[in-house]
């Protein structure tokens, strides 16, 4: 697989002088603006809902945004810029990952010409690393500017009234980190498997690595634990916390000058061998040490993993036109603010009415010249009370974007890649939104 790959990844050209290639941009789409239509588009559906879709959104924006002139020192240009918002796009709008995102553009002609291509292509258009870096170099700053264009072609195309905006619901939801329930002897394991992995990869002689005592010791612990034979589990989760201590010492002895990667995992591992029950700050997972334990109260799932979500959606119609991931676990009030000055941003319209739940009681974090009206403390009447029974509304949207949309559980790594997620989460909704609009528009006029 990531021999065929590469193999469909262009060569560069080598005969480019510096000079040449430090005034090389992004090669742009192949489209030739004097045809009325390309090749690949006269074979296509035009009323097909990613083809209007590919007609209603901004791409020139997209290309003065991310648009970069390559380095001086020459090699491979960059990937165009449509290409690369259009696969994160496809992506986030239905749920696939990065490899399985570049493995189905292939197959599919509307996914094609929805980035910019004027003939079928049988090759892959980039390896799927290249999504993770163009990731990178963007940041989630670059990622807003893709929920923002979103919301701007739903304006442009009458499916969302600026008006709407005026009037939101805010909640707020967890977005899970792809790691295991974090156990203490799950955590002791994990430790001392990363240890021993990176000591070896630096060439560090153990004296042991626990290798078959530890397996078996954690397989026995789990299944004692399971059998609520819980004297027999503790036993065998004090021997992996000790198997875990003898590394870190032996490590410790054999290399007293650590490079900064393994002196952070060796100050992770510390601090899982030393933390205690009632502890703050603990540390979850060794590769996402990021990760806060958030209570919601909820009957079947106790604890989740994760950081904390904040949504915006109108009130009138479910467009979701403010989010961000916030770590920290903070009141859920004190993230108000700062969401409803990136909905602004994003839509040039600030909301004046908003209508949250009882985890947004008190004024002291509430933005001035917005109305924050709290279901369930008073009652309300008129208009009011018909925005205080819509708030549930947003219920449904937070169900729907962690099913299908990839906020239920993240695999991005890092902070950074927490904010990615969501944002991405949020374009996905309101494209699935946008083709269902347009494809319910197209089978209307069809009917009549």
């Amino acid at each position: 697989m990531v021999q065929a790959l590469n193999s469909a990844i262009r060569s560069p050209d080598k005969s480019l002088s510096p000079e040449k290639a430090c005034k090389m941009k992004p090669s742009s789409s192949s489209s030739n603006t004097d045809l009325p239509l390309s090749t690949l588009a006269r074979q296509l559906n035009q009323s097909h809902p990613l083809v209007q879709m590919t007609e209603s959104i901004d791409w020139q924006a997209f290309e003065e945004k991310f648009g970069r002139v390559a380095k001086p020192s020459g090699g491979r240009p960059p990937l165009p810029t449509r290409l690369m918002v259009g696969l994160h796009y496809l992506k986030a709008l239905y749920g696939e990952s990065d490899e399985s995102v570049v493995d189905k553009w292939v197959e599919n002609p509307y996914w094609q010409y929805f980035c910019g291509e004027d003939v079928f292509q049988h090759e892959f258009p980039c390896h799927p690393t290249s999504l993770v870096k163009w990731r990178k170099q963007v940041g989630p700053e670059g990622i807003e500017q893709l929920l923002a264009g979103v919301i701007r072609s739903a304006m442009s195309t009458s499916m969302l009234n600026p008006r709407e905006i005026e009037r939101v619901n805010v909640d707020t939801t967890v977005q899970e980190k792809a790691v295991a329930f974090p156990t203490d002897a799950r955590l002791y394991q994990h430790a001392r498997i990363t240890l021993v992995r990176a000591a070896r990869k630096r060439g560090v002689q153990l004296r042991q690595s626990y290798l078959r005592v530890g397996k078996y010791a954690f397989f026995k612990q789990s299944r004692y634990r399971v059998a609520r034979q819980l004297k027999r589990a503790r036993k065998y989760t004090r021997k992996l916390r000790t198997f875990l201590g003898r590394i870190i010492r032996d490590i410790e002895r054999k290399l007293p000058q650590p490079d900064a990667q393994m002196a952070v995992l060796l100050d992770r591992a510390k601090q899982i061998k030393q933390q205690q029950r009632s502890d703050s700050n603990k540390i979850y997972s060794m590769h996402a040490p990021e990760v806060e334990c958030i209570a919601k109260g909820k009957v079947h799932k106790r604890y989740e993993f994760g950081c904390k979500v904040v949504l915006v959606t109108t009130s009138a119609s479910n467009w979701i036109v403010g989010t961000a991931a916030v770590h920290g676990n903070p009141y859920d009030g004190a993230t108000l603010s700062d969401v409803m000055t990136q909905t602004k941003q994003l839509t040039g319209v600030a909301p004046k009415q908003a209508a949250v739940d009882k985890g947004f009681r008190g004024t002291k974090y509430h933005p001035e010249g917005l109305q924050v009206l709290v279901a369930g403390t008073r009652k309300f009447k008129g208009v009011l009370k018909r925005l205080v029974k819509r708030r549930s509304a947003i219920e449904p949207v937070i169900g729907h974007v962690k099913h299908d949309h990839a906020l239920g559980r993240n695999f991005l790594q890092g902070k950074q890649g927490d904010r990615i997620n969501a944002l991405l989460a949020a374009c996905g909704f309101n494209l699935r939104k946008l083709y269902r609009c347009l494809l319910d528009q197209a089978q209307n006029f069809a009917i009549a």
